[in-house]
Formats: structure tokens, sequence, C-alpha cells
């Protein structure tokens, strides 16, 4: 492994600014039953049985199972209270715990998971009760609406009912220091409001986590996009200033920021390094400063944003070209036939761009020339070499892959005007052949795109039918992955393990209240 580059001084800071987590106790409200529906999103619905107070009423034998419906998406510790009935418990009593975000976690069997991320990110859990009456408090934080419980194993001499039960959820955001949206926002924005909320409440812990089920680590990428909802919502900020410390005081071999970084046993980053992620954190930094004017931050960590445009600029073949080879990997997108190399020369004019402009407000010249020389250059060099001007797009690889990704993020680099970025726009939803997008990721900088070139009837157009089309499908938080046209699309193998309460997924809030309130 690497050696890799430790500010102890830096992490010593963000271990300072450590929130303290808000708990709240939220019991079940019904008894329910998942339900196989092929017309139901992902082929499961939930058919109510009964109110859960009538739970504590109910005596569960060796083989019974119970689903419950918490009525939220939770994130958080679960308690059970539990009687024996019959006779005392000469044996061990063995539950089953399933916990599902959506129905289908807790409908389909994981013993036919079949995806490539490991199975241990299936939320199940084998637990053994020595003694009864007892309550039981797991360990292990979880992200969940529905708890199936199953009774695996008691003895031939004792029955058990549940005498309560509930989640303690944790979360380091402040619900009631939201601001509330102005009158005259129709009820669809209120509800896509309300999730997006939702979605950065669940996810915000003593990291900004990417997804509280799975990975529950800081990933650059979406710390910027929570980030920019956080300053419009929870005005969280010194967890940003944590999340930015974090990634500076732990990096990679020769500076570089990792994609993403571990809390626990110490924090420490990952060998995870994506080209268009580590060029986020001079985004993240400048967003952070413009939103707190936190100058001693600002020029305390300059120095790593400074060495993340060198670090790109490494890249560049000899016409200013993002080299595109097998020695890299730059994100984008979740998508198989994805070619990164024109994105990535967009985010690397963008983030050069934000750079630029700490540069300028600290006051450093030389820095503003340097990079301002290099911008020129590498838009020069895309307009070059990667505009193919009888297509009227970007192209991207050896094979001059049209895709949604390169010129939406060659109009967030603006090295276009902003009726030229429209035309560009324009075409690509006529374009059938281009590589669409798959993520909340993706269509974020799409609608961002849409707006900085002036097209707010179509970015908000946009919001409702992407974010719009999971509420129609039941979201009560909004999801790492959602494909209109393919509902059980996951790019690990299986829909079991998709993350259904994801940051990058959150950002509707900002758009929101940043332009249509």
């Amino acid at each position: 492994m690497s050696e890799k580059v430790i500010n102890t001084a830096w992490l010593e800071k963000a271990q300072g600014l450590m929130p303290e987590l808000r708990q709240q106790k939220v019991y079940p409200e019904h008894i329910v039953s998942a339900v196989p529906d092929a017309s139901a999103f992902q082929g499961w619905r939930i058919e109510p049985l009964g109110l859960a107070e009538q739970l504590s009423d109910q005596v569960l034998c060796k083989g019974d199972r119970v689903t419950l419906d918490f009525g939220e998406h939770l994130v958080g510790y679960l308690t059970l209270s539990l009687l024996n009935e019959r006779s005392n418990a000469d044996a061990p009593l063995r539950l089953k715990l399933t916990f599902g975000e959506m129905p289908c976690e807790v409908g389909d069997d994981f013993a036919e998971y079949s995806g490539w991320l490991s199975r241990s990110w299936l939320q199940d859990e084998i637990v053994n009760v020595d003694v009864l009456p007892g309550t039981l408090t797991l360990d292990r934080r979880y992200a969940f609406r529905y708890l199936k419980i199953e009774v695996v194993e008691t003895s031939i001499r004792y029955d058990i009912r549940i005498n309560d039960i509930y989640c303690l959820t944790v979360t380091s955001a402040d619900t009631g220091a939201v601001p509330q949206l102005p009158e005259g926002i129709d009820t669809e924005l209120l509800e896509i409001d309300r999730l997006s909320v939702k979605t950065l409440r669940d996810c915000m812990q003593t990291v900004f986590e990417d997804g509280p089920k799975r990975d529950r680590r800081l990933w650059i990428g979406d710390l910027r996009l929570q980030a920019l909802v956080n300053y419009e919502t929870f005005g969280c900020n010194d967890l940003v200033k944590r999340c930015l410390y974090l990634f500076a005081g732990t990096r990679l071999e020769g500076g570089q920021v990792g994609a993403c970084l571990y809390e626990q046993p110490e924090p420490y980053v990952d060998d995870i390094y994506l080209y268009d992620y580590a060029l986020f954190f001079i985004a993240t930094l400048w967003d952070y400063f413009e939103a707190t004017k936190d100058r001693e931050t600002l020029e305390e960590l300059w120095p790593v944003a400074r060495e993340q445009i060198e670090i790109g600029l490494k890249r560049l073949d000899e016409r200013g070209i993002v080299r595109d080879d097998d020695t890299w990997y730059c994100f984008l997108d979740w998508h198989e036939e994805l070619n990164k190399q024109a994105g990535a020369q967009a985010v690397l004019i963008y983030s050069m761009k934000r750079g630029r402009s700490i540069a300028k407000e600290l006051e450093l010249p030389d820095y503003e020339e340097w990079i301002n020389a290099h911008i020129k250059d590498a838009e020069q060099a895309a307009l070059a070499h990667l505009w193919d001007g009888e297509q009227g797009f970007f192209v991207s690889g050896e094979k001059r892959q049209v895709s949604w990704a390169s010129q939406v993020w060659m109009v967030l680099a603006e090295i276009m005007d902003a009726p030229a970025a429209r035309q560009l726009l324009d075409r690509l939803m006529s374009n059938e052949e281009a590589i669409g997008m798959t993520t909340p990721y993706m269509v974020h900088h799409y609608v961002d795109a849409l707006l900085m070139c002036g097209e707010e009837e179509k970015a908000l157009e946009q919001i409702r039918r992407y974010w719009g089309g999971m509420l129609k499908d039941g979201a009560d938080t909004f999801w790492e992955l959602y494909n209109p046209d393919d509902k059980t699309y996951s790019p690990y193998g299986s829909n079991l393990v998709n993350s259904y309460c994801h940051a990058w997924s959150c950002t509707p809030s900002y758009f929101i209240r940043r332009n249509f309130s």
C-alpha cells in the first residue's frame, strides 16, 4: 500500500468539529405484509394488516413472522422488549431480523442475492436471547422503514410476545433549523422538497454520509452536493468544514484527495482515486467559503486545492486533452458504456475556474494568472479536439462517443456562451443514440446546466419528471439510482443492495429554494 499524506493538525481540527447526534424514539405504525405485485415498483407492494399497537397482543411461535412498517425512513438503533408465554424460556430464543428501506428488501429472499457487492450490506441479523423476559438493543445502526421479524427457534415449552419495540433515530441535523418555503409553492414541489430534506437529514451523521445503509462513509462527490443543500436548509456548516479537513488531513500518495474516507477506527483515506472527485475538493471549498465567508479555512486549505489542479494538469497529453487509457478512473455517472474523457476535461476546466476564484479572493495574482492561462489552454484544446462541428456535439474517446455527461459538463464548464449552450442541450434532446444518464447525481448536473442557460421551465420540468417519478413510485427518501425505463436497474447486479436514501439525490431542495421559491 502506498504511503499516504497525513496532517495530524487538520485531523485534530476535524475531530474538534465532531457534531452531537440528535435522538428520537420512533415506534412502528402498522403490521403489514409484503405482497408480490408485478404492477408495483420492483414487483412488491405493502398491504396493511393492522395497527402496530396490536402487536403486543400477538403470541408468536416458532416459524411465525411479522412485518412492521415504521411509517417513514429511519436511521438508528432497534430495541425490542420480549416476553415469554406458557412457560419459562428453557432454551435461547433465536430471531431473524430483516431491515428494509424498500418493500423488495422484506419481500425478496436474501438467499438468492447475486450481486457483486458484499452480501453483508444486506440488512439482516440473527440474534439469540438467553434470558426472558428481556430487552434487546442491537449494537449496529440500521437504515430502514420496514422490519421483518421471524421466530427461528424457541422450545416446545414457550412462545413469545413482543411487548415493546422502537427505533432510536440519530442525525446531526436540526430539522427545526430548516426555513419554511414561502406560500404559493405547489403540493408536488413541497413534497419533493420535504423528501429531499429528509434524505439529507438521514445522511447527516458525524460526517455527510453518502448513504446510511450503504456505503455509510464520506464520498467527496456526494459531499459537494450535500453541502449545497445544507446551506439552503440545515445550515450545519461546521459539518462541511469537518469533512473538508478530513479530506485534506488524510490524502493519497502525492497529495491526491481520495474519493472517499472512513472515520473508524481513526480517519483514513481509501485507496480509490477518482479524477473528477479529487478536483471537486476545489469546488467544495469555494462553495463553503461563499456560504460562510470563513477566510481562515479558505487560506489554510488553499494549498490542497491548488495541488489538485497541479495533479489534474499532469494527466493532459501533448494536445492538452485528458489522456484516456487504462491507468485512470473518472466517475461522472454509472454507465458501463460511458467514455469519461470529454467529461473529465470539462470537470478540470470547471474546477480550475473555482480555483481561480479562490486565488483572486486570497489576493494571489501570480496563481490567478497561472490558473487562467491553463484554463484558456484547456478550453482551446477542448474546442479544437473534442468539438465535432458536423455533429454539433462534444465527442469523447477514440470512438468519438456522444453522451449526455460530456455535453452537460461542457455547459457547466462554460466554454461556450449561454445561447450556444442552450442550442447544444436542445440538440441533445433529439439525439436518441447519445449515452444517457442513469443516476440522480448526473440528472442534478443536467438541471444545473439548464438553469445556467436560463432554461428555468425545462429545469423545473426535469425535477418534476425525475424526482417526481420517484415520489410516484413510493419513495419516502430519494434513491441512489432511478431509471424510469428500468426500475430494477442496479450497477451492482441486484437492486437489493441499492441505496434507497442517498446523498446525491437530495438536491431538488437546493434548486427549489434558490430558483423556484
